[in-house]
């Protein structure tokens, strides 16, 4: 090789290596962006909880009581805490006063939504129970405090032991028992309190109003 072409050969060695490298490779087709694939969208918002949890339809309202009446896409009309007065009244946006003590839920619902259609085209009206003030459960015997408390809707033996301190050191957990007003004739319904305690949901059973919880 002539001394000349042998240093023009070194001179283009640079820009051979170089234009090498700027090829695209087999597993990256020309002109595919380098770039990484941008990042997935955020998830959608977790869902609304739901206003209340489901309750026996057979359940009747009574004085004090505490309820919520929803309009569906009505705000204005819609009261989430609304007493039951004593007199059995309650009252509404532009329906005024009316009669909510001894109705269920449902047969509350559905008068007041007769009465709206006066002023709302197809209403679509849910009541849900927030607090039983109406109705009692007793607590008796070696308890932190003995007498009558309020029911909460749902109310379970360990919340209603809890709601009146728990039981004492003095207590004999393995014989409690719930006293309860069935047909008109008392039941009594043994109790297994320890396991309830340790996590056994169906143990952890579910009150009636009226019912008396005794704690020997």
């Amino acid at each position: 090789m002539k001394p000349g072409s042998f240093l023009v050969l070194i001179l283009l060695l640079p820009a051979l290596f170089s234009f090498a490298q700027d090829k695209p490779t087999a597993s990256q087709p020309a002109g595919q962006a380098s770039a990484t694939a941008p990042a997935q969208s955020e998830a959608k918002p977790a869902a609304q909880n739901a206003a209340k949890p489901p309750m026996d339809d057979s359940y009747v309202i009574g004085e004090l009581d505490s309820i919520s009446v929803v309009v569906w896409k009505e705000e204005g009309l819609t009261d989430r805490s609304v007493l039951v007065r004593p007199d059995g009244m309650i009252s509404l946006p532009l329906i005024g006063d009316i009669k909510a003590s001894g109705k269920t839920p449902m047969q509350l619902a559905k008068e007041i939504g007769e009465l709206l259609k006066k002023f709302v085209q197809d209403p679509n009206v849910t009541v849900f129970l927030n607090q039983m003030n109406s109705k009692k459960i007793y607590l008796i015997g070696e308890i932190g405090h003995t007498g009558p408390i309020m029911m909460t809707p749902g109310m379970t033996l360990l919340e209603a032991i809890g709601t009146a301190g728990g039981i004492n050191e003095f207590a004999n957990a393995k014989k409690i028992y719930i006293l309860r007003n069935v047909g008109g004739k008392q039941q009594k319904i043994p109790v297994q309190y320890k396991q309830a305690l340790k996590g056994d949901l169906s143990l952890n059973l579910t009150l009636s109003p009226g019912d008396t919880i005794v704690v020997p």
